[in-house]
């Protein structure tokens, strides 16, 4: 009679996911705040107080603004936890496994790169160059600071100062995050999978509809 083998234990799929760290642009935010007010404020005194056709222009110019302006200020954001990267640009939601993680860059603008190639911008984490120089100059501040306490130190005998950390920019910080989730969690068994893609109807579909309702208006006159 022949024992039944050792069957190792099935990984526990079950288990919760790890909660999410998110990262939004505050200045898009304000930004898209502003603009649906005085796009909201503009529009619904145009269909109280207008008459004639302009009140379905306002109506038309609504559907197709509020959409348009939330896409791109409100919007985005990047979900990361230890299993996947969760990206939500204007017009797409894309999700990717750890695993399925090939690098992230960063250059005029922070993009994540699939094993397939395909690269994915963050929306949420855009690249401040101004705020880059501005690390750059407080990091070499420090440095000078770091020199001149040492060079103090050894002419009294006394040990150096420890120099500051580095300055980074706030956006360059959140990149480091994403990376040292990547390299900690790109291997392990749960963070496997292949990417998806998914258009944000929700956004595409009133936004087209107050396009065509807008030029159907204009053409009939």
């Amino acid at each position: 009679m022949t024992t039944p083998e050792h069957q190792p234990p099935a990984p526990d799929h079950s288990a919760p996911e790890s909660r999410d760290r998110v990262y939004r642009s505050p200045a898009g935010i304000a930004a898209g705040v502003l603009l649906l007010a005085i796009a909201l404020w503009l529009g619904i005194d145009a269909l109280v107080s207008a008459h004639g056709r302009t009140p379905w222009l306002a109506l038309a110019a609504l559907i197709l603004v509020l959409p348009t302006f939330a896409a791109f200020t409100v919007r985005p954001a990047v979900f990361a936890n230890d299993e996947r990267l969760r990206i939500r640009n204007p017009l797409r939601v894309i999700v990717l496994p750890w695993g399925s993680v090939a690098s992230l860059q960063s250059g005029y603008s922070n993009e994540v790169v699939a094993t397939s190639g395909t690269k994915f911008q963050l929306w949420a984490i855009p690249v401040s160059l101004r705020a880059r120089k501005k690390a750059a100059r407080q990091q070499s501040m420090a440095a000078a600071r770091a020199a001149g306490a040492a060079s103090g130190g050894r002419s009294r005998g006394r040990s150096s100062a420890v120099p500051d950390r580095p300055t980074r920019a706030q956006t360059d910080q959140v990149m480091d995050e994403l990376r040292e989730l990547f390299e900690t969690h790109g291997a392990s068994e749960r963070a496997q999978g292949e990417p998806s893609v998914r258009w944000a109807y929700e956004i595409i579909g009133p936004a087209v509809a107050g396009a065509v309702l807008l030029a159907v208006l204009l053409a009939i006159g």
